[in-house]
């Protein structure tokens, strides 16, 4: 079996029984860096010394395909040197190959500073994407983010300390000065900090100098009004097909996020006629005669 253990990342009391259960008791652990993790052994009390495997970027896909037949054998525990494996650290080819092989993979959840950054930032959560680390270059940084220029969904993406300022500048050019943006930094330790602001204002924050591990949280892009035409053309098709003018822009505003009430009236004002006619005569009567495209 392949177990997937979430580690501290930062606060040594975040380990959970499992983990310190697994760790004691295991007979083989593939670790991002060994080094971390006899330190994470040795700062829990725990006296086992299991054989370490060392499993990171440069040699995940060679070491996968051993660690999954030696999971045939024995459990396999595997650590990244803080948060869940896999996520933006070594794991995602281990797995991906267990599972191809029929091997058997779990997890032992745990810290995580996607979810920590997400939560404590006070921006939306019902919805949200995670992006990773940001490229170092400027330009492949500008293009990553136009790209997301529009999404809604609420964004977290890893950085660099030495690199936040200029992708915060970056992102004020992109996503606009005022789109709202929370840097969380050293989440979990002593020096834990959130800062809040607009992208303008966190740029201007972050360039004298931040340090420790950084997570940065953006708010989703809003609705833009240019928007509406599309949304007021999909109500109108809907209302040529059959559909009430009402039910029409009901089932676009669930689809688009825009307004029930703004689409209802803009499609109105945009073909009085046709949306009236629509009105009366689909009050179970069915399209009305030469309406329709």
């Amino acid at each position: 079996m392949i177990i997937l253990a979430a580690t501290p990342i930062g606060n040594l009391k975040d380990a959970s029984v499992r983990l310190v259960e697994a760790l004691s008791t295991a007979t083989v652990i593939a670790a991002e860096d060994t080094r971390v993790t006899q330190r994470l052994l040795a700062a829990l009390g725990i006296e086992n010394r299991p054989r370490l495997i060392a499993l990171h970027d440069h040699n995940e896909r060679e070491k996968s395909i051993e660690l999954v037949e030696l999971a045939r054998e024995t459990d396999v525990l595997v650590l990244s040197d803080a948060g869940m494996p896999t996520v933006s650290d070594p794991g995602f080819h281990l797995v991906d190959t267990a599972a191809a092989a029929g091997v058997t993979v779990t997890a032992l959840p745990g810290p995580s500073a996607v979810l920590t950054a997400l939560a404590v930032s006070g921006l939306p959560t019902d919805r949200f994407t995670f992006e990773g680390f940001l490229p170092r270059k400027s330009g492949e940084r500008v293009s990553t983010f136009t790209e997301l220029r529009d999404e809604r969904r609420t964004m977290v993406f890893f950085e660099s300390p030495n690199r936040l300022a200029a992708s915060l500048g970056d992102m004020a050019t992109v996503f606009g000065a005022e789109r709202r943006i929370v840097v969380c930094r050293e989440l979990t330790k002593f020096y834990e900090e959130v800062k809040r602001g607009t992208a303008a204002e966190l740029a201007e924050w972050a360039a004298s100098g931040v340090k420790g591990e950084i997570c940065i949280v953006v708010a989703g892009a809003e609705k833009r009004v240019s928007d509406l035409p599309s949304g007021v053309a999909e109500v109108l098709a809907l209302v040529a097909a059959g559909e009430r003018l009402k039910d029409a822009a009901a089932v676009v505003s669930e689809g688009t996020g825009l307004g029930k009430r703004e689409l209802y009236q803009a499609a109105l004002d945009a073909k009085p006629a046709r949306a009236g006619a629509s009105e009366r005569g689909g009050r179970g009567a069915g399209p009305v005669t030469g309406q329709g495209a």
